[in-house]
């Protein structure tokens, strides 16, 4: 095939290789299934594979206004809307407080994992050294797809508040888009969502220090408009509004509501992706992250109380939701500074999604499971310019031809599918370690989480099967509590936190855990189909290149692609000096160095 920047590694330099590396597909993956990262490799060689440091000069103010920056504007400007209209009605601030608990729950195990391995590649660094490389991959599949759709829903949004600050009347979003006779969801154009994403990326190539002052200055001005949207709309309230039909779709509507307001919450994850730019870790990211969360879930609920009470459900707008409202009850002037203050929401998001996103995409290329190309990081930005475009070229694609709704149900299921993967990771952090982990505590770790995850699932496949009755519910629920109890009284945290931990290990990630997949259940089955695609796609990539790319650098001589010694299927077991551990224990937790 030949040396390119494209195909650096052994197995691409000729047709022969190339043959010969696909007939030992299935050796290569078993030693990859069984490959865990170390941390010190993550930390150090890892990032010099970019050519370039990223600049370290990032605050705890930084990342708090970052992280409201990145929450606040996209979800509650945007998606509220929807929901609200058509599946929980003034409930869904209900929906809105589910949502923010369970993002909550998964910012406190992001939180110890940024603090403990702070370097740019967020959750894919994570699961790449708790759960392997394979499981990392998938997962960072889904994060890339996460951040392609949520710009491109977002930057959607950004047309429709245009649109209402244009034009009067109600159902206006569109009038800005082109329209065609392509198929239903795809047919109306936004070039405007276009120009705002390849705006926002140029900025993120600049600084990520320069990105951080706009955010800032941008998120403090959308904070005042959000104060007077709140104080003027509960000023011409009726609560009638609110009561005479709080919950017309019922407790299934809530629950669907909250599965796609999720989308509401995604940033912080971008936020933990700047932990190689920070100047203490350890003191910053636990106040930038979990500060930011809390702020952002009290101002959603605020806001979507606000809605309700303003107009009936059935009046609300879909597009923009909060400057229609504005312009029902008669106040008209207040609608521009409604749709001044969610363009500013929605830049601010677009902002911190393009750092994030980029940041994902180069520690990504790092493990050589895409081209290293995709890793380097400019000498004079000191920002990873090609991961950048690259991110914003694909979401402005997608942008330019895809609705609303279904971009927000896909950027949900994708987003609880790795915050599962998160949560699982983080208590494989704190029960198992390599060299140190009976057979017997293996054995029972294994077991224990095997039945959290399978007693989660089975609630909420009976949940999005429309089951009737709560026996399974009765049955399942003490169960998942049973396996989280024995697992607390019966098994010792083998590690613990150095600086920064998650408290009530193993009950809160065990939640995570628990809330994810049943927020996965009440997403709708197209939702799953396209999904089954996308992996689908991902697996037929990895099986003839990724595999075989991340295999070469990690088998590699020290000094060439990557420096990790290759892991042979006869080390795939791990020894305490008295007991050795095998079978699915070993699967679940392969052997590697952490520390």
């Amino acid at each position: 095939m030949g040396e390119s920047s494209w195909l650096q590694e052994e197995s691409f330099q000729s047709w022969g290789n190339y043959k010969r590396a696909l007939l030992a597909t299935p050796a290569r993956l078993r030693n990859r299934m069984f490959a865990r990262a170390v941390v010190s490799e993550e930390i150090t060689a890892m990032k010099a594979r970019s050519g370039a440091d990223m600049k370290r000069n990032l605050t705890w103010w930084d990342l708090l206004w970052f992280g409201v920056g990145a929450v606040v504007g996209a979800g509650i400007f945007v998606i509220t809307g929807v929901e609200a209209k058509n599946h929980a009605g003034p409930a869904i601030i209900i929906s809105y407080a589910l949502s923010g608990f369970s993002a909550m729950l998964s910012v406190f195990c992001y939180t110890e994992f940024a603090v403990e391995i702070p370097v740019a590649g967020g959750s894919f660094a994570y699961l790449r050294v708790e759960l392997g490389d394979f499981i990392a991959y998938i997962g960072a599949g889904n994060i890339v797809l996460e951040y392609v759709i949520g710009g491109a829903a977002v930057a959607r949004g950004f047309t429709s508040y245009l649109a209402s600050l244009i034009f009067n009347g109600v159902d206006v979003s569109d009038k800005l888009r082109i329209h065609t006779n392509l198929q239903a969801g795809y047919n109306l154009l936004d070039p405007i969502a276009v120009a705002i994403l390849i705006i926002c990326g140029l900025l993120a190539i600049w600084s990520t220090k320069g990105t951080s002052y706009v955010n800032w200055i941008a998120t403090v001005v959308n904070c005042f408009i959000i104060t007077f949207i709140i104080i003027a709309g509960l000023v011409h309230s009726n609560v009638h509004n609110l009561t005479d039909t709080f919950n017309p779709f019922g407790v299934r509507g809530i629950f669907s509501a909250a599965s796609v307001l999720f989308f509401a919450y995604l940033g912080f994850d971008a936020v933990s992706t700047m932990a190689e730019e920070v100047k203490n870790p350890a003191r910053d990211i636990p106040i930038g992250l979990i500060g930011s969360m809390s702020l952002c879930t009290v101002i959603y609920m605020m806001m979507a109380l606000t809605l309700s009470l303003m107009v009936p459900y059935t009046l609300i707008d879909e597009g923009a939701p909060f400057s229609v409202a504005f312009a029902t009850i008669g106040w008209k002037w207040a609608k521009y500074i409604v749709a001044l203050g969610a363009l500013k929401g929605i830049t601010t998001v677009l902002l911190v999604s393009c750092v994030g996103q980029a940041r994902y995409l180069a520690h990504i290329a790092r493990a050589n499971l895409i081209p290293p190309w995709f890793a380097k990081v400019s000498p004079r930005t000191q920002t990873p310019i090609n991961a950048t475009t690259t991110m914003i070229l694909a979401s402005g694609i997608v942008g330019f031809f895809t609705d609303l709704p279904i971009l927000g149900n896909l950027l949900s299921m994708s987003s609880l599918f790795i915050f599962f993967l998160v949560a699982v990771a983080l208590l494989v952090r704190r029960y198992y370690v390599p060299n140190q982990t009976s057979t017997t505590h293996a054995t029972l770790f294994g077991v224990y989480l095997a039945v959290i995850i399978a007693s989660s699932i089975a609630i909420a496949a009976y949940w999005g099967m429309n089951g009737s009755g709560y026996v399974l519910y009765a049955i399942c629920g003490p169960i998942w509590f049973i396996a989280t109890l024995l697992m607390a009284v019966t098994l010792k945290q083998l590690r613990q936190p150095m600086t920064w931990g998650v408290p009530l290990v193993p009950w809160l990630p065990s939640l995570s855990i628990a809330f994810n997949v049943f927020l996965l259940g009440s997403l709708d089955r197209a939702s799953f189909v396209r999904f089954g695609y996308w992996t689908l796609i991902m697996l037929v990539y990895y099986f003839f290149f990724g595999l075989h790319a991340s295999f070469d650098a990690a088998t590699a001589p020290s000094g060439d692609v990557m420096e990790p010694k290759r892991v042979s299927d006869a080390e795939a077991m791990t020894t305490d000096g008295e007991n050795t551990v095998t079978g699915p224990s070993a699967m679940l937790v392969p052997p590697g160095e952490h520390h």
